[in-house]
């Protein structure tokens, strides 16, 4: 009899062991896991969502894209990239990079000239081109001719009538940039890789 009980006692023993180890182990994946998350978000990847109109045709208000953080502590922003910065405490803008430090930039109507060369921009040719069969510019505000100083950035929105970028705040620095627009996840039907088309001097 006391062998049946201590056979009974040693099974109890040994489930409760299997129970407290699979436990644990599913602890310690939930903290692996958690921490992937903190890391990745804070140093790789983050979500972001648009909020407002600047960037219109190519992003909307409320579309939600995913940023690449770690990019630009490998290599510095290429000109017809979209990214993302530090605005002000309160606000995060999304522009498209424009002209790189050391270059001339120069806004006049819908022209914009890199190094006195005008500068292809695919992404709005169409808006332009409306624009300019009503008889009118799809761009409402010039800036006058400059050089992008040292680490800084000239930067604008796609929706040039409508957007608070270079030609109102000036040139930003590095240290406000945040990350690159990689990637839309919201709304399903626009879901893909963001194009970083180029604008080549013509």
């Amino acid at each position: 009899m006391e062998e049946k009980i201590d056979n009974l006692e040693n099974k109890e023993e040994k489930y409760t062991n299997s129970y407290l180890n699979t436990a644990w182990e599913w602890i310690k994946s939930i903290l692996i896991a958690v921490a992937l998350v903190v890391i990745i978000r804070s140093f790789l990847f983050t979500p972001t969502v648009v909020s407002g109109q600047s960037m219109e045709p190519s992003f909307f208000n409320t579309d939600k894209l995913i940023v690449n953080k770690i990019l630009y502590s490998i290599r510095e922003p290429e000109r017809g990239e979209v990214i993302i910065f530090e605005a002000n405490q309160e606000q995060d803008f999304i522009k498209r990079v424009i002209a790189l430090p050391g270059e001339t930039v120069e806004v006049k109507g819908d022209q914009v000239f890199v190094n006195g060369e005008l500068l292809d921009e695919p992404y709005i040719q169409d808006e332009i081109d409306a624009a300019k069969k009503n008889g009118g510019t799809y761009n409402n505000l010039d800036f006058p001719e400059a050089i992008v100083p040292e680490g800084r950035l000239f930067v604008m929105g796609d929706n040039r009538p409508n957007s608070q970028d270079s030609r109102r705040i000036g040139f930003i620095t590095y240290d406000q940039v945040i990350g690159r627009a990689d990637l839309v996840f919201w709304p399903i039907q626009d879901i893909g890789l963001v194009s970083h088309e180029v604008g080549e001097n013509k």
